[in-house]
């Protein structure tokens, strides 16, 4: 037995990169009285004996009842691990052998909690899944030998969301091999319907069953084994926990969309309660430039009628695209398609339009995303197609008034311009700096109305080719909106000036503007973007020695993660449910909500404008090293003045309580 726990140590704190030698030496580090022993037979020295003997080990396997049985297959999952295409053990019949062993885990509950075999349901379907990764003469070798029924019986959680994980990733990979998917959609109905519950579910049980059980004394001791392979502690287990937890979610996403990539099980898929969990779903920041996850299911619903018709029934799909359409996140462009592949369809165009236009305006002179070219002329030929009928039929005035715009912007002012002398382009360029100067002027004296006019009638007057100006008075004319109180106008120009920056989204003070703005419209996602966006912009412009990371960006990224985390819906829930049961305690919830809203609000204020002046003083005076010191006293006595002349300019609009409050840190 002392032997047996010297092994375990050792295998347990192995990493996934060792050799095959290193994991042989470890199994036959002492002496050896098995004919049978696994690491003795992959010793030998002949390949024919070797094959002969591992083809009998993995006969001999499911009915052995020795100790050793899971360091034997660690030592074969961390081979599958590191060399998934390696031909030699599915020939011998390794997926016969690990098909058993889960179901005699399954079946044998006695059996499955002796000793360490209950390990061994989770290795073995880990190896079936390694080995069915890449290659389609593994996958259709695992189905021949019968690894689907066990591996369903562990989606279905028999044993625990740790087994879960690893048959949701195997099925995965057998379904998406054309000669291996039908064996798995004989289980169609059941392996559809419990994805969808993992995905949506997933991070709850996560969280109840492990995460959220602080005491380390009370979680099962197997499942920290295997998340930390016996190296850290309790903060590096809950670190696993989450990655794990989001590793579940995509590959049951995964699994989904090789049946929506075949329009199989749509009336399952599209339900309005799963297609809402969906928007949700994005894995956090570490996991987001992974997997689209989520909106990437979204994506493949959307290039099929029924997919289209059920997302454009759901308003709140709809606005999720269009948040997701003009975010920085790495998958701004499914988004646009999405929204696209709506609105091409004349079933569906009508019932999105009046949503998605309101966004898509800003997109229009979006020239490159990524790899993709001429975005915005794409957006605008989608938009505006049919656009006399479609003005007809459109009754919501704000969006009629939007496809006018798109019609002036992309047609009759780009025909005027197209005569324009260069003569002519210089002289109104010169203009509208004059102006832009006047607007200037008249924000640093507070009037931030006329500022916001200043800008507007520059922009009308700078030509469309002059892109680097534009964005300059888009994001001027944003930053006053946002001291005006309206986040969604600032959102919409800062939107346009990124579009106009080159690259896409590379506009340091838009970015950071725009971030401000989705931390007040409470997006906390596409503020968290837009903040990281515009940190990765601090670094390129400053010297390798010596980057300062601004302090009011810090204070946002923490705030953001913290909203964003794989968790924090859950906590959200948890504290909404407390709140409701003191609010029926207290017997007053109407004064009860007046309240905690007065407060929220108060509180939002003052965090928001605290941030926004900071930043525009930071990056006019003292760029973006605001953590440092600048030992400038003019510089900043300066700023002083002028931040007080906003600010007693802006008393009348949020409350002198709020400009009190300015310096407060929350």
């Amino acid at each position: 037995m002392d032997s047996l726990k010297k092994k375990e140590k050792i295998i347990h704190t192995k990493t996934t990169n060792s050799s095959n030698e290193s994991i042989i030496d470890i199994g036959t580090e002492q002496n050896c009285i098995n004919p049978s022993c696994f690491f003795c037979t992959m010793k030998e020295p002949d390949s024919m004996i070797r094959r002969a003997g591992l083809q009998n080990c993995f006969k001999e396997m499911p009915f052995r009842d020795s100790q050793a049985l899971a360091l034997v297959l660690s030592g074969l999952w961390n081979i599958a691990m590191t060399q998934p295409d390696d031909p030699e053990f599915p020939s011998l019949g390794v997926f016969h052998c690990m098909a058993s062993l889960i179901q005699k885990g399954i079946d044998n509950r006695s059996w499955l909690l002796k000793d360490q075999n209950i390990y061994i349901p989770y290795y073995a379907a880990h190896i079936i899944g390694s080995y069915t990764m890449n290659k389609v003469k593994f996958a259709e070798k695992a189905v021949q030998s019968g690894v689907i029924p066990p591996l369903m019986d562990l989606l279905r959680g028999k044993i625990s969301w740790v087994e879960q994980r690893v048959a949701v990733r195997a099925l995965g990979h057998l379904a998406s091999f054309e000669k291996t998917f039908d064996a798995v959609a004989m289980y169609e109905e059941d392996v559809v319907k419990s994805a969808m519950q993992l995905a949506s579910n997933c991070l709850e049980v996560v969280s109840s069953k492990f995460v959220g059980v602080r005491d380390a004394k009370e979680r099962l001791k197997y499942h920290s084994d295997l998340l930390t392979r016996g190296v850290g502690g309790l903060d590096t287990e809950n670190t696993k926990a989450e990655e794990w937890a989001c590793q579940l979610q995509r590959w049951s996403l995964n699994l989904l969309n090789c049946f929506a990539c075949k329009e199989r099980s749509l009336n399952l898929i599209c339900r309005q309660d799963f297609l809402r969990d969906l928007c949700e779903m994005w894995g956090g920041l570490v996991m987001n430039n992974v997997s689209p996850a989520g909106v990437g299911l979204i994506r493949i619903l959307c290039y099929s009628k029924h997919g289209r018709k059920s997302i454009a029934e759901s308003k709140e799909v709809v606005r999720s695209l269009c948040n997701l359409s003009r975010s920085s996140d790495d998958w701004q462009y499914i988004g646009i398609d999405c929204l696209l592949l709506l609105l091409k369809d004349q079933d569906t165009r009508f019932k999105v339009i009046e949503v998605s236009a309101l966004f898509l305006v800003d997109l229009v002179e979006l020239r490159s995303l990524g790899n993709r070219s001429n975005v915005g002329e794409a957006i605008a030929r989608v938009l505006l197609f049919d656009y006399r009928q479609s003005m007809l039929k459109l009754k919501n005035n704000e969006v009629q008034k939007v496809m006018q715009e798109i019609w002036d912007l992309k047609v009759e002012r780009r025909k005027r311009e197209k005569t324009m002398t260069e003569e002519m382009v210089e002289e109104r360029r010169v203009l509208a700096g004059l102006i832009k100067q006047q607007g200037n002027h008249m924000f640093w004296l507070g009037n931030i109305e006329e500022a916001s006019v200043k800008y507007t009638e520059a922009l009308d007057l700078c030509p469309l080719r002059l892109r680097k100006e534009r964005v300059a008075l888009y994001s001027d004319r944003a930053q006053c909106r946002l001291l005006l109180g309206n986040p969604d106008a600032a959102i919409s120009d800062l939107t346009r000036a990124l579009c106009l920056s080159t690259p896409a989204n590379s506009h340091s003070k838009s970015l950071w503007r725009r971030s401000q703005a989705f931390d007040i419209k409470r997006l906390a996602k596409e503020s968290l973007m837009d903040c990281v966006m515009f940190l990765n912009r601090c670094i390129k412009t400053e010297t390798a020695k010596g980057v300062k990371i601004p302090y009011h960006a810090a204070r946002m990224i923490s705030k953001q993660m913290e909203a964003t985390w794989l968790f924090a819906n859950l906590n959200s829930k948890t504290s909404s449910n407390q709140s409701s049961r003191a609010q029926e305690l207290d017997g007053d919830s109407e004064n009860y909500d007046k309240q905690k809203h007065d407060e929220n609000y108060d509180r939002e204020k003052r965090f928001y404008l605290h941030l926004v002046l900071t930043a525009t003083f930071a990056c006019n005076f003292s760029g973006l090293s605001t953590i440092g010191n600048e030992g400038a006293e003019r510089k900043m006595e300066r700023a002083r003045s002028k931040k007080a002349v906003v600010a007693r300019s802006m008393e009348g609009r949020w409350g002198s309580g709020l400009l009190r409050a300015e310096g407060e840190i929350l």
